[in-house]
């Protein structure tokens, strides 16, 4: 008898151990992910990016320089407004009050280490190394105080042990290509915005509704594209388990909307001008080039819509679109359909919404990465056809049919009729993709609320085989 509980207390102190050695090196391999992630953003700040030494507008680089010089040198009533110091042709601010306020910080640091960086009117074009160096610094600060710790925090990394799951987990929501290169890459700030929407995700699904509400709040704020996501943020919070909560919701939203605006509601600025520069009708229908609903549509179709007439099409095809998972999130308001519904928004405005950007599928990445535990077959698909939209080299990671593509688009000239035939072909053939994805996880929807329909389960089933 003495024996048997000898052996038993053996065998458990020896399981006890290996799970202690398991938890370390999947600690140790988590430290080594991290400093790859950051080894990764070095790496990419040493690059080129879009616009490098290319007057007159010289790129994204330019873009973030010249809106802190603007926001530091001009009252505040004067950020949005075209003038002779400021020059809307030339970046003008197009981002909502908290972008702004963020380059008015990092505008001020700036001046107290060189004022050249953003002097007025004068620092147009410059692209000194030193200055490179800072905005690349604020970039990778961010990055990580804001955006990791959030995600970490939304993937359950500080709840759960660190499994080889988790680890697995971990480095896919870390080392997202599409992120580490459009922001590192190109002195961009999306990450900030993204990081905000997590934080209040985190809040949601813990039940801080307030805390939620006003962190989104101020993700819209700081980018108008979080409003790919508020759609199933506000069905969450309009469902039948918080209704209690409504009313102070709603007030510590009109709060939150007020705090931002303050500074521009006591100097008395145009309001209606901020909207009109914040949502851009103005610019047309779509961005060239992008794998949208609307791109190779009205290309195909040799079609000329009047703005407003298409403005009415967008909108319907958007809230038709988002119908299903909306309905399904109101009745059964739990995490997993709050991560599906968002997936679901996101993908409906990026494909069928108007003014969409090539690097608005990072909206669309972050709920599918969210939703990578529950689907990682689909989630990796989606995130590798992503990435092939932000950038040629993920030629590597891709069927045979697309590295044809590429190595096409790389070895051989376009027409001189059809320059863009190439970019064509790839927004084209990553629609497919999308809407594909989209049909997809409204399938499931469909199989979540009538699985008694045989068809919709032979639909499913299909879907998955292929």
């Amino acid at each position: 008898m003495r024996t048997n509980v000898g052996s038993v207390a053996r065998s458990e102190m020896k399981e006890a151990g290996m799970d202690v050695v398991i938890n370390r090196t999947n600690q140790t391999v988590f430290f080594i992910v991290l400093c790859f992630a950051f080894t990764l953003q070095i790496a990419l700040s040493l690059g080129s990016y879009s616009g490098h030494a290319t007057p007159p507008m010289y790129g994204d680089y330019e873009a973030q320089r010249h809106w802190m010089e603007i926001t530091y040198h001009l009252p505040i009533n004067q950020w949005y407004v075209n003038g002779s110091d400021n020059d809307l042709n030339y970046w003008g601010l197009d981002y909502p009050p908290l972008t702004a306020y963020h380059s008015w910080l990092l505008g001020t640091l700036a001046n107290k280490l060189n004022r050249s960086w953003i002097e007025l009117r004068i620092s147009r074009g410059m692209e000194t190394e030193t200055h490179k160096i800072f905005m690349r610094f604020t970039v990778v600060a961010t990055f990580w105080i804001v955006y990791v710790s959030s995600l970490l925090l939304s993937i359950g990394f500080f709840h759960n042990t660190l499994s080889h799951r988790m680890l697995n987990y971990c480095a896919i929501a870390v080392l997202y290509p599409g992120l580490l290169v459009v922001d590192s890459g190109h002195f961009q700030y999306n990450h900030v915005s993204l990081g905000l929407f997590l934080f209040s995700f985190a809040c949601f699904v813990s039940s801080f509704l307030k805390l939620g509400s006003m962190l989104f709040v101020l993700s819209l704020s700081f980018k108008q594209m979080e409003l790919y996501h508020a759609l199933p943020v506000a069905i969450y919070l309009l469902s039948e388990s918080f209704s209690k909560q409504l009313l102070i919701l709603f007030i510590t939203v009109i709060v939150t909307i007020l705090f931002v605006c303050f500074p521009f509601l006591i100097t008395r600025s145009d309001l209606m001008q901020i909207l009109y520069r914040i949502f851009p009708f103005y610019r047309g229908i779509f961005e060239d080039k992008v794998a949208n609903f609307w791109y190779p549509f009205l290309i195909f179709a040799f079609l000329n819509f009047i703005l407003l007439d298409f403005l009415l099409v967008v909108i319907n095809l958007v809230l038709i679109t988002n119908i299903p998972w909306s309905v399904c999130l109101f009745c059964h308001p739990t995490r997993t359909n709050f991560k599906y519904c968002l997936l679901a928004s996101s993908l409906s405005f990026f494909l069928f919404s108007f003014q969409v950007h090539e690097k608005s599928i990072l909206l669309v990445a972050l709920p599918a990465i969210l939703l990578w535990n529950e689907n990682p077959v689909l989630v990796s698909w989606l995130l590798i056809i992503s990435n092939i939209r932000l950038y040629i080299f993920a030629v590597v990671l891709t069927p045979i049919e697309f590295d044809t593509l590429c190595l096409a688009s790389l070895l051989f000239a376009p027409p001189a009729r059809f320059p863009h035939i190439f970019s064509l072909l790839i927004a084209v053939y990553c629609f497919l993709h999308f809407i594909t994805f989209f049909l997809y996880i409204n399938l499931v929807t469909l199989l979540f609320r009538f699985k008694k329909l045989e068809i919709v389960d032979l639909l499913f089933t299909l879907v998955h085989e292929l």
